[in-house]
């Protein structure tokens, strides 16, 4: 089972499925629906990683990769013009590098020493 659900995790999970399936709301053309579905599946499948395995720090630096190759994705795979599918690649990808930078182990342990002890 998972051994420790972080709100983040959870968050990238439900990121990714919504991602992969912005293609159904977004007009966007070949290029562009397959690489939300495809990265968005990613970064679930990151995100699903972290849930069952916590320590794991790869799935950091990949969800924290995956997220970038989304970000710049609309030009990258020419859907630039499709603005709902180019503002979702773009929002998710710069939330997803957050995610995965505030997951990391050393800045997870900083944030964790910065908080205030009860």
């Amino acid at each position: 089972m998972f051994t420790e659900s972080r709100a983040q995790d959870l968050l990238a999970v439900l990121l990714g499925i919504f991602t992969a399936l912005s293609p159904l709301w977004v007009n966007t053309n070949t290029n562009g629906t397959w690489s939300l579905i495809v990265l968005g599946v990613l970064i679930a499948l990151t995100g699903l990683t972290q849930m069952y395995r916590a320590t794991l720090a790869a799935a950091d630096f990949a969800m924290g990769l995956f997220g970038a190759l989304l970000f710049v994705s609309p030009w990258a795979m020419s859907y630039s013009g499709y603005h709902g599918a180019s503002w979702t690649a773009w929002i998710v990808g710069v939330v997803t590098v957050a995610v995965a930078v505030a997951a990391l182990p050393t800045v997870s342990d900083r944030l964790h020493e910065m908080a205030p002890h009860h």
